[in-house]
């Protein structure tokens, strides 16, 4: 008998096409219904209703209840990660249309990783952030250097409440898009959630893609040197 966890158990949820489709759906780190997560799955409803409770058995996804409807989200960036992991070691999709060519292309080129940013922006902001020396990396973590603390109060990030936060603060995330690092932890969380407030992104509908804005192709370029 083994005494170590049963990995079994995880690896049979994440082995069906349509759970790992709806648990990489809930990468974007929001809420989404059954009848969302099933179009985006190309599943009925019903049957998305049977793989959502067996993800919740299985505790790798939360569901609240509001009035008639229930809302699903990821059980904890842990699982997010599990599932980034996995998704940097599989192969590609198999394109079938021009409508998932193009929602393909989306995603590697911006989306969201849970909770930071990800794709080729993500890596790029990065990368940005490494030259100007905001950052510096060592090992699987980013630090922060004088240079940074400084600029990253300047842009409106406050360095201090992030670091109160449960979590990892800065990790080096390895994007399965671009098989590099990206800025994770409270810290990408925190220009994340920034970058949507100045509208310099915006969420694309039924994917975890986002758009970047007039506004940001202006802001990344200015800020970060980033053309987009």
């Amino acid at each position: 008998m083994s005494i170590n966890p049963n990995v079994a158990v995880v690896a049979s949820l994440l082995g069906e096409t349509s759970r790992s489709t709806m648990l990489s759906s809930l990468m974007d780190g929001r809420f989404h219904t059954a009848s969302e997560l099933a179009f985006m799955s190309a599943i009925t409803p019903q049957t998305a209703s049977f793989h959502l409770s067996k993800l919740v058995e299985g505790n790798l996804i939360n569901v609240e209840k509001h009035g008639r409807h229930r809302y699903y989200q990821l059980a904890n960036k842990e699982v997010a990660h599990l599932i980034e992991t996995f998704l940097a070691i599989s192969p590609p999709p198999e394109v079938r249309s021009l409508k998932q060519s193009n929602q393909v292309k989306l995603l590697q080129e911006a989306r969201t990783c849970y909770d930071h940013l990800a794709g080729k922006l993500g890596v790029a902001l990065t990368n940005s952030m490494l030259n100007a020396n905001y950052l510096k990396k060592e090992d699987r973590v980013f630090i922060v250097t004088l240079k940074g603390e400084q600029f990253f109060t300047d842009f409106g990030i406050d360095l201090t409440e992030l670091k109160r936060k449960r979590r990892s603060f800065s990790h080096a995330c390895l994007d399965w898009s671009e098989r590099h690092y990206h800025l994770g932890g409270a810290l990408g969380n925190g220009l994340l959630t920034h970058f949507f407030e100045l509208n310099w992104i915006v969420h694309v509908p039924s994917i975890r893609a986002v758009k970047v804005t007039d506004r940001g192709r202006e802001g990344f370029k200015q800020i970060f040197n980033i053309n987009m």
